[in-house]
């Protein structure tokens, strides 16, 4: 028993870490992928580069994304980090506090 006593931390410090740091990152990057695969024309963005537009194109590889009018650039899908939703100003509400 005293020799299979060091096995049985190592399989146990294994789980541990399976559901601690492995496990979690798996879903995170299964989740990501799923993302990735549902962007649609017309959803906005913001990839890797801090780059936020809106999608104009859509391949099976390579987004077009419209930065401004006019101003298009072709970004492939997995340097996409995610859908961007633009958050209320600071300031709008601040004011909305001041007044109530």
């Amino acid at each position: 028993m005293g020799s299979a006593s060091p096995l049985i931390m190592m399989v146990l410090m294994f789980v541990v870490f399976w559901f601690l740091l492995i496990r979690p990152q798996v879903k995170r990057q299964k989740a990501h992928q799923a993302l990735l695969q549902a962007i649609k024309k017309g959803d906005t963005v913001i990839t890797r580069g801090g780059l936020v537009g809106k999608v104009s194109g859509v391949a099976d590889r390579v987004l077009t994304i419209e930065l401004q009018e006019k101003v298009r650039v072709r970004v492939l899908r997995s340097h996409v980090e995610g859908k961007y939703e633009e958050a209320p100003a600071a300031g709008a509400a601040s004011q909305e506090t001041k007044a109530a």
